[in-house]
Parts: structure tokens; C-alpha cells; sequence
């Protein structure tokens, strides 16, 4: 299958995993992370606009070699402090915001010509040691503290939950999510995205509620290791 006919299938599978579940179509995250720029070219002509990227170096040169197809791009990994300036001039939106010392960082370099950085707070929802993101109990505090920023747009919440082998396992995970989602969303209106599921489990993450999907294996196929 060529890039084209894989992101119209699954499209296709999400609008029906939508419909099976009575709930809105999501938005889908292409994760282009460790692919070539020019497969990501080769989605963005099929008509994919959003993409993924966990590393902001990598991210960054993809987005200076790829500017001219003015692509939506939004960091999906674990965000450094030390590399929050460069993630704040190259990004539309960070979905990893898990502690305010983030917030100041990203506000502080947003270029005044650009946008507001959208952001997302990633939510620790299954306790993980190993895992990055704040907990339930966080969110209020960082969303007034993401609110309060003009160059920061706060526009819901993100997370990756425990990866069980059988992904019925994980739906607790993000109903759990939606409820969060749902509290924020009365505290502040601006409120509309929940990023939760990706290629083995986004039908579930759906039908709980989800409106981004971020979608890598199923689109680019099986990743390559990461160059060092």
C-alpha cells in the first residue's frame, strides 16, 4: 500500500470506530518520530497535516526542511528544561507540560511574532514511577499556571497509559482521563482536546472519549531504531 492508500484506511478506521462508539471523529496525530522527512512529505501530499515528534532536535530540523508545506507539529515526548526554548520556537503545540517550571520556560521564549503555543498537560493517570507527567491532583494548579501565560494557549489534557499486552486493560486509563477532561473543561473554556491512544489501542481510546489519536506503526510501519 502506498502512504496515501494506508492514511485514507486509517481514517477510514477511525471514523468507524467513531461511529461504532457514538462519538465524534478525533483528530489524527501522525508520529513521525525517527521517520525521514521525506516520509513525512510523502503523508503531508496524501493530505495529512497534523504530525508527532518525540525529540525537539530531530523535530527541529525536519520542520526547517519541510517549512514550506506549513505543517502543524506537536511534541509528543518528554520535554527537557534545557530544551524548552528551542521546543517554544519550533513547535504549535506541546502536549507534554507536566510541571510549571515548564510553563515559565515556554512562555518566556515564544516568539512574539507566532501564535500562542497550544499545550496540553500530560497526566500520570496510572502512577508509573517510570513515567513522566503530573498527577490528577496536579492539573488545577498547572492549568491556572499554563491560563495565566499569554504566549501559552491551554487546550486540554494528554497521557500514555500503562502499556498492558491486552489493551482492553488500559480503558479504565482513559475513562478515567475523560473525567479529568471533563472537570478541567468547567474550569476553563478553552478547553477541547484529549490526546490519548495510538496504534494498538485507538479504538478503545475513542470510544472513552478521545478527540486526538496519535498514530504512528499503523501509518509509517514499523520503526526503525533511533540513530545515536
Amino acid at each position: 500500500m502506498t502512504l496515501a492508500d494506508t492514511l485514507r484506511d486509517t481514517l477510514q478506521r477511525i471514523e468507524n470506530a467513531a461511529d461504532a462508539a457514538n462519538r465524534p471523529v478525533p483528530r489524527l496525530l501522525a508520529v513521525s518520530k525517527t521517520r525521514p522527512a521525506s516520509a513525512v512529505a510523502g503523508l503531508a501530499a496524501a493530505g495529512q497535516r497534523s504530525f508527532g515528534e518525540n525529540y525537539v532536535q530531530e523535530a527541529a530540523a525536519k520542520v526547517r526542511e519541510l517549512v514550506e508545506l506549513s505543517l502543524d507539529w506537536h511534541l509528543i515526548g518528554h520535554l527537557q528544561s534545557n530544551k524548552a526554548e528551542l521546543a517554544a520556537q519550533v513547535f504549535d503545540w506541546v502536549e507534554t507540560v507536566d510541571r510549571v517550571k515548564l510553563v515559565d520556560a515556554l512562555a518566556r521564549h515564544r516568539p512574539a511574532g507566532r501564535p500562542p503555543l497550544n499545550v496540553l498537560i500530560q497526566v500520570n493517570v496510572d502512577d508509573e514511577a517510570s513515567k513522566h507527567g503530573c498527577t490528577p491532583e496536579d492539573i488545577p494548579t498547572l492549568a491556572a499556571a499554563i491560563a495565566a501565560q499569554p504566549r501559552l494557549a491551554l487546550r486540554g489534557l494528554m497521557c500514555i497509559p500503562t502499556p498492558h499486552a491486552d489493551p482492553e486493560l488500559r480503558r479504565p486509563a482513559f475513562r478515567r482521563m475523560k473525567a479529568l477532561f471533563d472537570e478541567l473543561a468547567v474550569l476553563h473554556a478553552q478547553v477541547d482536546t484529549l490526546s490519548m491512544g495510538m496504534s494498538d489501542d485507538y479504538a478503545i481510546a475513542i470510544a472513552e472519549g478521545a478527540t486526538t489519536v496519535r498514530i504512528g506503526t499503523a501509518l509509517f510501519g514499523p520503526r526503525a531504531p533511533r540513530a545515536v
